[in-house]
C-alpha cells in the first residue's frame, strides 16, 4: 500500500499538513498545560489565604480560638465544596465532610508531611470519588503538631480551562486553515519553476524553443543546464547520424542506376537490380526518418531565391527565367540540406524541360506549406505522371540525368509527412507541387 502521493506537490502537502497537525496538536497541549498551571496557582493563592486566616486561630501554645473561628466561618466557606479542617493532637474542628487527603510525600527525616514553611499542595476525593484540590501546612507548637487544611473542589480548576478551550480550539481551527491556505501558497508558487521548466521541455519537443532558459533557481540551474548539454549531444548525434545517411545515399544512387540502365535489355537481371535498388531506399528511409531534426526550421523565400539564382548558374541549355512568388513569413519544419534536395530537384527538372519560363509559388494550407514549381515545357501526358515519380523512371532521354530527382523529392516530402504531385499546368507544361509540414512558432 503506498503511503506518500506520487507527485511532489501531494507530498508536500501531505508532509505540511502533518507539521501542521502535530504543531497545533503540541500548541494545544501547551497552552493547555500553561492555562491549568495558573487557574491552579491561582486556586492555590486563594486556599493559602483561607490556611492563613485558620492560622491566625491557633495560639502560640497550640490552643483553638473558637470565637475566632466563627468569626472567620464566612471567609472560610466561600462557597460549595470549598471546606477547611483543623486537626491538634485531641481534636478534629472544620468542615463536616472534609474529604480524605492523600499523605505528602516523605521529609527530610522520613516522617510524612510538612513542618513548617510554606502551605504544600494535597488531592484527594470526596465520598463520591469527586477529585478535589487542597493546601495543607502543620505547624509546631508547644501541645503537639497543628494540621491546618484548606480543600476546594476541582470543578473551580477545570470549569475556567473548559471554558478557555472553546475559544483556543476555535483559534487553533482558524489557525490551521490560515496555515493550509499558506501552504497550498507557498506550494504552488514554490513549484511554478518546475511547471515552467516542464513547458520548456514540451516547447523544445515541439519544435518551438532549442534551448531550455537557464536563469532558473539555483536548485534548477544545474537540470537545465544539464538539458541543454544533452540537447546539444543529441543534436550532434542527430547530424552526424543524418550526414551518414545522406552520404550512403548518395554513394549509392548513382551506381545503381547506371546498373540499371545498362540491364535494361536483361529483364531477369534488372528485376534483380530493382529489389537492390528498393531494399536500399526502404532502410535509408527508415534511418532518416529516425533521425529527422522536428527541430529544423527554413524560411522559404530565401531559400527558394538562392536555389533559384544556384540553378540559372548551373543551366547548360537556353536561358530560363525563374520567377517566385513567396510570403517571406513562411517557414517549413524542414531539414535545409533536405529542403534544398527537394526544391532543387523540381526546379532542375523544370529548367531542363521550360521553354524560356519558370514560376515557384508558395502558399500556406492548413498545417502545411504548398510550393509549386511549374514550368512551360510540353509537360506529361496524365496517364504517364505516376511512372515519373518512380525511381529510375525518365520520360525524356534528351540531356543528362538519371531519372531520380522527381522520386527523391516524393520520398523526402513523405519523409515529412508531405507529399508530391504533378499536374498539367494552364499553359500546358507541368507543375510539380510539394506539401511540408509548417515550422512552429520559435521562441528564440
Amino acid at each position: 500500500m503506498r503511503l506518500m502521493p506520487g507527485s511532489i506537490r501531494g507530498r508536500m502537502l501531505a508532509l505540511s499538513a502533518v507539521a501542521t497537525l502535530v504543531a497545533l496538536l503540541v500548541a494545544g497541549f501547551l497552552i493547555a498545560a500553561v492555562l491549568g498551571r495558573v487557574v491552579t496557582q491561582g486556586v492555590d493563592r486563594r486556599l493559602d489565604a483561607q490556611i492563613a486566616l485558620l492560622a491566625t486561630a491557633v495560639g502560640d501554645d497550640g490552643s483553638i480560638d473558637r470565637t475566632r473561628l466563627d468569626g472567620l466561618r464566612g471567609a472560610l466557606e466561600a462557597g460549595p465544596g470549598w471546606r477547611w479542617q483543623i486537626v491538634t493532637p485531641d481534636r478534629t474542628l472544620g468542615s463536616a465532610d472534609f474529604p480524605a487527603l492523600e499523605l505528602g510525600p516523605p521529609g527530610p527525616h522520613g516522617e510524612r508531611g510538612d513542618r513548617g514553611g510554606p502551605p504544600r499542595p494535597r488531592e484527594g476525593s470526596e465520598a463520591d470519588g469527586t477529585p478535589v484540590h487542597a493546601r495543607q501546612v502543620t505547624l509546631s507548637t508547644p501541645a503537639g503538631a497543628v494540621t491546618l487544611s484548606a480543600s476546594a473542589p476541582n470543578s473551580v480548576i477545570q470549569r475556567p480551562i473548559r471554558e478557555a478551550a472553546v475559544p483556543l480550539l476555535g483559534l487553533l481551527a482558524l489557525l490551521s486553515l490560515l496555515l493550509a491556505a499558506a501552504a497550498l501558497v507557498q506550494i504552488r508558487y514554490g513549484l511554478r519553476p518546475l511547471r515552467a521548466l516542464r513547458d520548456a521541455v514540451a516547447d523544445i519537443r515541439a519544435g518551438r524553443m532549442r534551448a531550455v532558459p537557464e536563469d532558473q533557481p539555483a536548485e534548477l540551474q544545474p537540470l537545465a543546464q544539464e538539458l541543454n548539454a544533452l540537447g546539444r549531444d543529441n543534436q550532434a548525434a542527430l547530424e552526424t547520424a543524418r550526414a551518414s545517411a545522406a552520404n550512403l545515399a548518395h554513394a549509392l544512387k548513382t551506381p545503381v542506376a547506371t546498373l540499371a540502365i545498362e540491364l535494361r535489355d536483361h529483364p531477369e537481371h534488372a528485376r534483380q537490380v530493382e529489389r537492390i535498388d528498393a531494399t536500399i531506399r526502404h532502410h535509408l528511409s527508415r534511418a532518416r526518418e529516425r533521425v529527422t531534426d522536428r527541430h529544423a526550421r527554413v524560411l522559404v523565400a530565401p531559400a527558394v531565391a538562392d536555389l533559384a539564382r544556384t540553378v540559372s548558374r548551373l543551366n547548360a541549355g537556353p536561358p530560363v527565367d525563374i520567377a517566385t512568388t513567396v510570403a517571406p513569413s513562411l517557414a517549413v519544419a524542414v531539414d535545409p540540406a533536405d529542403f534544398d534536395e527537394i526544391v532543387g530537384n523540381l526546379l532542375e527538372n523544370a529548367v531542363r524541360h521550360a521553354e524560356g519560363k519558370v514560376a515557384v509559388t508558395a502558399a500556406r494550407i492548413g498545417a502545411e506549406v504548398s510550393i509549386a514549381v511549374t514550368d512551360d515545357g510540353p509537360g506529361i501526358a496524365p496517364d504517364q505522371m505516376a511512372r515519373a515519380i518512380q525511381p529510375g523512371v525518365r520520360l525524356d532521354e534528351r540531356g543528362e540525368g538519371h531519372g531520380f530527382g522527381l522520386a527523391i523529392a516524393r520520398e523526402l516530402s513523405e519523409l515529412y509527412r508531405g507529399g508530391l504531385t504533378l499536374a498539367r499546368a494552364e499553359g500546358g507544361g507541368l507543375m510539380a507541387t510539394v506539401r511540408l509540414p509548417i515550422a512552429a512558432e520559435r521562441d528564440e
